[in-house]
């Protein structure tokens, strides 16, 4: 499998929430097209967003990156950034960067969209 597939696309049933479906890898020579897909969904105002890594299967420092980057002008829109469906290797590496005391991730979209969104 080569590089990064990015699929952008409003929840079903919850139509303020964006979700980014992510397959392939995150590194320096694919980060600049999540991040070009990313800042559109925020371009566009739309500040809640669920992050599909099930397809991903390595995320290197570049797109770690782009994910922490952004989260504090998105919280100030009332919104929030989540992950879900990480495998074991990208999650070892999402908690061993502790990012998981600033992101919050979830197995699956449904839960991460009944409670990723909650005020902490």
């Amino acid at each position: 499998m080569d590089g990064l597939t990015v699929n952008v696309a409003s929840h079903a049933k919850h139509g303020d929430v964006t979700l980014l479906s992510l397959k392939g890898f995150i590194d320096t020579t694919t980060a600049p097209e999540f991040e070009k897909a990313f800042q559109g969904v925020l371009n566009d105002r739309k500040y809640k967003i669920v992050v599909d890594l099930k397809g991903v299967n390595y995320i290197s420092s570049a797109g770690w990156g782009i994910f922490i980057s952004e989260i504090k002008r998105i919280r100030g829109q009332k919104g929030d950034l989540v992950l879900v469906g990480m495998n074991p290797e990208v999650s070892e590496v999402f908690e061993l960067l502790e990012f998981n005391t600033i992101l919050k991730s979830f197995p699956n979209v449904e839960m991460a969209v009944k409670k990723g969104f909650e005020q902490s």
